[in-house]
């Protein structure tokens, strides 16, 4: 039998790339997830925010700005679309004016994708798409998390016990058993609260929370080794708000908090989660309307190519241990492997 035929993006070297209709990273769009290794979808939706909305623009945006992504990973020398079967799944239904409907819509909707064995990488939306996508993915066995926020998204309920917002997904998740808070590790945490036991929840449960004050106590290389750590050989999957960074460097989204790391130091750090068993990710509170530059969605599409390198490569490892009995996921990420010397 020869090679598979993956799916390849349209290349801007034989199309313009302000040319044609946008998908995710120019690929295929295909509403059946039958067949496919990864599923890029979208969640136009943001009934979860509490302030500023925009989100729900969000998936329209990094489409677009995903033209500018090539095949190609620059440090890891991942080429997704070589190893891996991936297109744009369209995005999940919505009812813009029903919480608990639209989360059990996009629940269904990744359900459908879990069932045909390919791996979720979605752009949201607010952060409470997350709830309904582990309870599509998570439902059998909890997952572990690294989660780049600013916020911990842990609280209990807004506004007299509204208890589905975008700040209480995870506290949600951990509660619904379909996140192990123990292999969970929040990254950036920081901003003025509403209460000083606001990030409790997060700690007692067994979260690791890595304060914004630490991780620039720790630097991007410890604070990946700490990710690994926590993160173990379990199925981990990534969570990446785009607030986790400083709004020099994405001003488009919904709560802003200053102080946070740069877009390359985001970059190093997912970069450094080759090698763990990820089973899906997302990006999520992009919000056009407030970066009518379009500079928070090309962070957005960035980030999901990053991810998108990652998850790829986990998933050619778990075939590769399936193919052969005797071999370990357990193998140095490109990142922290020395390149051969030239002779």
């Amino acid at each position: 039998m020869g090679a598979p035929e993956y799916n390849q993006p349209i290349s801007g070297m034989d199309m313009p790339r302000f040319a044609d209709i946008a998908t995710f990273m120019r690929l295929p769009l295909t509403r059946d997830p039958t067949g496919l290794d990864i599923a890029l979808a979208g969640v136009p939706w943001d009934g979860g925010t509490t302030n500023r909305p925009g989100a729900r623009h969000g998936p329209r945006e990094i489409r677009n700005m995903s033209t500018l992504m090539r095949r190609v990973h620059p440090q890891s020398r991942i080429a997704p679309y070589r190893i891996c079967q991936v297109a744009d799944v369209g995005d999940t239904p919505v009812n813009p004016v029903d919480v608990m409907d639209t989360l059990g819509r996009i629940e269904g909707f990744f359900a459908a994708i879990h069932a045909a064995g390919a791996v979720p990488l979605s752009a949201g939306g607010d952060h409470l798409v997350t709830l309904p996508i582990m309870r599509a993915i998570a439902r059998h066995r909890p997952v572990g998390m690294v989660h780049f926020d600013a916020h911990s998204d842990t609280n209990d309920s807004y506004f007299g016990g509204h208890r589905f917002t975008h700040g209480t997904p995870f506290r949600r998740a951990v509660e619904e058993g379909l996140l192990d808070p123990k292999r969970t590790i929040q990254i950036g945490i920081r901003g003025s609260l509403y209460d000083a036991d606001d990030n409790d929840f997060a700690r007692a449960s067994g979260m690791r929370v890595v304060t914004i004050e630490e991780y620039f106590d720790l630097g991007p290389d410890r604070a990946i080794a700490e990710a690994r750590r926590v993160a173990g050989d379990g199925p981990t999957y990534i969570s990446f708000d785009v607030d986790s960074l400083d709004p020099a460097y994405a001003p488009g989204t919904g709560t802003p908090e200053i102080g946070g790391y740069s877009t390359y130091e985001a970059q190093k750090m997912l970069r450094g989660l080759q090698g763990l068993d990820l089973i899906g990710g997302d990006v999520v509170e992009v919000s056009p309307p407030f970066d009518p530059s379009g500079n928070t969605a090309i962070v957005g599409a960035t980030m999901m190519f990053e991810i998108l390198c990652i998850l790829a490569d986990a998933r050619q490892r778990r075939a590769n241990v399936r193919a052969s009995p005797s071999s370990s996921m357990a193998v140095s990420p490109t990142w922290m492997r020395r390149p051969a010397k030239s002779t």
